[in-house]
Parts: structure tokens; sequence; C-alpha cells
């Protein structure tokens, strides 16, 4: 099996494959953070403006993988939940949250506001759900979104897209419909997979953070900063223009 990790993305999860496993897809589920406006259809990929297609539909066989802690390492994701800087009632979605690798973080950070979880692929929701429940997350909604919307229920603070944003198709238009589902001043953080590191997907499908900051700028955002902490991501924070 080769040793080079790849990370593939599909609709809203972020798996971490091996090259072989990409070429010969493993179980057919997972969590690539892709789009929301994805490249996960109900019971086929879709390829959507260059978007990687690829199904992530057994959930509880890719949870092996995306809540490997071995990911920690290098994801950081206590440190990016810190960096997020929420009050402890806010509420959050995580686009393309899969097994819950981030939501369930962050419901544990926010223990008198809600987190949504969402993803379009419908046992991701599934599992997510049923974690939240035995994990006794009241506070963590599992929400099955579409492919160019994310259906996010109520207004929120933050909506976090981690290893998923260069998966989404038609990106201005579908942060411009994300707009909608902002507080006055709430907030849109990506993450995602610089070119030249070793891990993530190919490299013709990574994005430079510049085209990221002109295509949410374009859906109506303002660049606020960016963490550099992270090894192989860029980190970055857009808020409402004019706020």
């Amino acid at each position: 099996m080769h040793q080079h990790f790849l990370l593939c993305l599909a609709g809203s999860t972020l798996a971490i494959l091996t090259l072989s496993a990409c070429a010969h897809p493993a179980p057919q589920s997972g969590q690539d953070t892709a789009p929301a406006s994805g490249h996960r259809g109900q019971g086929h990929a879709i390829t959507h403006h260059g978007a990687m297609p690829h199904r992530f539909e057994n959930a509880d066989a890719w949870a092996k993988t995306f809540e490997d802690p071995a990911r920690d390492a290098w994801q950081k994701p206590d440190e990016v939940v810190a960096a997020l800087a929420l009050s402890p009632d806010a509420k959050v979605a995580d686009v393309g949250s899969a097994t819950g690798y981030f939501a369930v973080r962050l419901a544990r950070a926010l223990p008198k506001g809600h987190v949504y979880g969402v993803d379009i692929e419908a046992d991701m929701v599934r599992f997510l759900t049923e974690r939240a429940r035995r994990e006794g997350l009241g506070n963590l909604t599992a929400v099955l979104g579409e492919p160019a919307d994310p259906k996010i229920p109520e207004p929120v603070e933050l909506v976090l897209v981690v290893n998923t944003y260069h998966h989404i198709g038609e990106r201005t238009a579908y942060f411009r419909r994300v707009l909608g589902s902002l507080t006055p001043r709430g907030r849109v953080a990506i993450v995602d997979f610089r070119k030249g590191q070793p891990m993530g997907p190919p490299e013709q499908n990574r994005l430079d953070p510049e085209q990221v900051r002109q295509e949410l700028e374009a859906a109506g955002y303002r660049f606020v900063e960016e963490h550099g902490f992270l090894p192989n991501q860029y980190f970055l924070l857009f808020a409402r223009a004019g706020t």
C-alpha cells in the first residue's frame, strides 16, 4: 500500500485515503471536507465544475479513518476551535461534518450554544445523529444539506468549512446563499490544503488562498484574518462585507 496520503474530497466530508485507495476506492463512504455544494449525489458521484467525484456512504467504516487520533497532530482541532474565539452560547454550522470530527469538539466547547453538522451524505447524517445521542450532546444536530444549499436551520455566528471548499461547485453562488444563514456579524472560516504540501487532494484540485479570498469577496464577504499554525493548510476568516 502506498505510504503517501491523499485527502480526497467528497460532498462534505474529509477522507484520508492512500493513493491506492483513491484509485480503487475502499468502502464507498467517507468524509472529505468537500463543498457543501458538493460532489456527492444521492446514490452516485457527481462531477461538478472540476469537483472530485467520490461517494462516502458507509459512515461506520469511514469513521475509523476520519476519527483516527493521528489526524490531530496535523489538523490541530483544539487549536482551530480556540482560534475561532466563539462565545459559549454561539450557534455554529460545520459544513462537511461527516462523522463529527469538528462538530463534536465544537459542541463540547459551546455548552450553551448549538452546532449544526451539515453533510450531503445521508449515512453521515445518520451516524452523527446517533453519535450525538450516544455522547450526550443535545446541542449538536446533524443536518442533511444539498449540493447547492447547506440547509442551515437558523442564523449562525460561524460557518466552518474544513477541507471542503475546493470541492464546492459554483462557490461564489453557494456562499452568497450562505450569507442568508449568518447573523449580522457572522463569519465564515475556510480551512483547506495548500499547494505543494505532502498531504491533501491532487495538486490540480487545490486552490491558492488568494483565489479563495477573491471568490468570497465576490460573494459579499471581506477578509478578516489568516491563522498560520496549520502545517499543511491555510485557515482564513471572513465576515460580511460592510460590517
